[in-house]
């Protein structure tokens, strides 16, 4: 028999669970991209090795970072545009409007997985002159972030019913 409650709290379990392995791997980012940026600064003005690397590899580990956060916020509806934009309805109006949202929302994202498949192949015949690697591993962050960001999407989508409301969510609904 189909329970929307039973399904409801899975998909709440499931969506924290894929929360907080995406939150360990951002934590993990940012603190590789902390060593590396202190190995650049000591590199600078201490041991003068005139490492060409470091500041590639920032710019892509904090853009792995950033793109995968977004799938947090999702998780625990923070996004304060929405948040504000939400609010703004009464409480019949704004059940249609979450659920509104998390369509477009889930279209936006389904868009760009697709998009950033081609991007990220495309990135395979590239090269980071400095790293001498293939781009495809930094351009795969926007079809990977845009994937767990529809997945955590549908989750949030299917645990609040549309029951959702802005002023109760204290950080998990």
């Amino acid at each position: 028999m189909f329970d929307l409650k039973s399904m409801s709290e899975r998909s709440g379990q499931l969506s924290r669970f894929l929360n907080m392995v995406v939150e360990a791997a951002v934590a993990t980012l940012l603190g590789l991209l902390v060593l590396d940026v202190w190995l650049a600064v000591m590199d600078r003005y201490l041991f003068h090795w005139q490492l060409p690397w470091p500041e590639v590899l920032a710019r892509y580990l904090m853009i792995w970072a950033a793109l995968l956060a977004a799938s947090s916020g999702i998780a625990r509806r923070e996004h304060i545009g929405l948040s504000v934009l939400i609010r703004r309805f009464p409480g019949g109006a704004r059940k249609s409007v979450l659920v509104a949202v998390d369509l477009v929302t889930l279209a936006l994202f389904v868009y760009l997985v697709i998009y950033g498949v081609g991007f990220a192949q495309k990135g395979e015949s590239r090269q980071a002159m400095i790293l001498g690697l293939s781009l495809l591993l930094p351009f795969a962050a926007v079809p990977a972030s845009a994937a767990l960001c529809a997945i955590q999407t549908v989750l949030v989508g299917i645990r609040d019913l549309g029951h959702y409301t802005v002023e109760t969510q204290g950080g998990e609904a």
